[in-house]
């Protein structure tokens, strides 16, 4: 499959600063309908990409909520019914205009000058894609945790945008996050030099234990257990795939989108959506606890949302949306037919 890379020029951003020259990167499965409002929009999660939409034959590749089991030709998101696009998140890596990028007004990578971001810039930049593909509406926006906050974005943000929201593992206000963490766990390498670390290569000694610990807090070592009973296995696992991501992923992304997670809130503006949503959570995610349902309806139900929730009966924790997609895609299923007869 191609990634597709879009320039859809200068972003002016919530902090008033403009991006000049934005690009967006984005994979795309299905055909897009004669009267283009067929698509549905995955948003990924934090630390994966656009490929979450693509088959890569082990669903923890993406930890987030790889969606390679839902995509496809008679599943839940059926490609013979939609045009699946998964845009990467602005500030992100994998195509996208990020800290990585190169600033046009120095030919230097952006590095530690890349401006902070919120949710409401990376959905604006979503939705200039779409502008510039010729899409004004879609049929829905799904996403897993840190997509999830994109999906409620659009809800509010382009209340006309779509039918329906998926928004799973995730919530209607701030997440947990620590980005000062992570900043000192970055700083203490000594190429670091405050984010300007490119003439380096990338901080794989850094980024590999980092990306161990979120893989264990996402709960994909009880997802490996099943396969890799043994735990010294199950740790040689996570780390061969910890440093195939480190290799990879931008260091300062993590900030830039840890950052722009701490801006999400859209508990004020719920009375600005007019989709339906389906709001998912995991039965054992520490990150999103099941626990947060009843405030998140009470404020659907006074904002006048028409919303309606469904349990993943897991024991993988935030790892649910992937490891058991196949508990959750029927209700995914459901829900997009519903929007179909609506």
């Amino acid at each position: 499959m191609t990634r597709h890379i879009q320039p859809i020029g200068d972003l002016t951003l919530d902090c008033g600063q403009t991006l000049r020259d934005v690009e967006i990167a984005y994979e795309a499965l299905g055909t897009l309908s004669p009267e283009r409002d067929n698509v549905i929009l995955v948003a990924h999660g934090f630390t994966s990409g656009p490929d979450t939409i693509v088959a890569k034959g082990d669903p923890l590749l993406a930890m987030e909520g790889s969606f390679q089991d839902l995509v496809g030709a008679g599943k839940p998101l059926d490609t013979d019914r939609y045009y699946v696009l998964c845009p990467n998140a602005l500030g992100s890596t994998y195509g996208s205009t990020g800290s990585a990028s190169m600033d046009p007004a120095t030919g230097k990578p952006y590095g530690s000058r890349f401006p902070p971001i919120t949710i409401r810039d990376i959905v604006a930049s979503q939705r200039a894609l779409l502008d510039r593909l010729g899409i004004d509406q879609m049929f829905a926006v799904v996403g897993p945790s840190f997509g999830g906050f994109q999906a409620l974005q659009w809800g509010v943000s382009y209340p006309q945008a779509m039918k329906g929201i998926v928004a799973l593992l995730t919530s209607l206000g701030p997440p947990p996050s620590n980005p000062e963490a992570i900043r000192q766990g970055l700083s203490k390498n000594p190429y670091w030099n405050g984010g300007d670390y490119y003439d380096h290569g990338n901080l794989i000694d850094t980024l590999v234990p980092m990306r161990i610990g979120m893989l264990t807090g996402y709960g994909v070592d009880t997802a490996l257990t099943a396969s890799h009973p043994d735990p010294d296995e199950r740790r040689a696992v996570m780390r061969q795939r910890a440093l195939a991501w480190a290799e990879g992923f931008d260091a300062n992304a993590l900030l830039v989108i840890m950052k722009a997670m701490g801006t999400h809130d859209v508990r004020a503006e719920l009375d600005k959506m007019k989709a339906r949503v389906l709001y998912i959570l995991s039965r054992t995610d520490s990150i999103f606890p099941p626990t947060l349902a009843p405030e998140a309806f009470d404020r659907f139900y006074a904002a006048g949302v028409a919303a309606s929730y469904f349990e993943i009966d897991s024991d993988n924790g935030h790892s649910a949306a992937s490891v058991d997609s196949d508990k959750w895609g029927d209700e995914l299923r459901r829900f997009l037919r519903g929007l179909e007869s609506a």
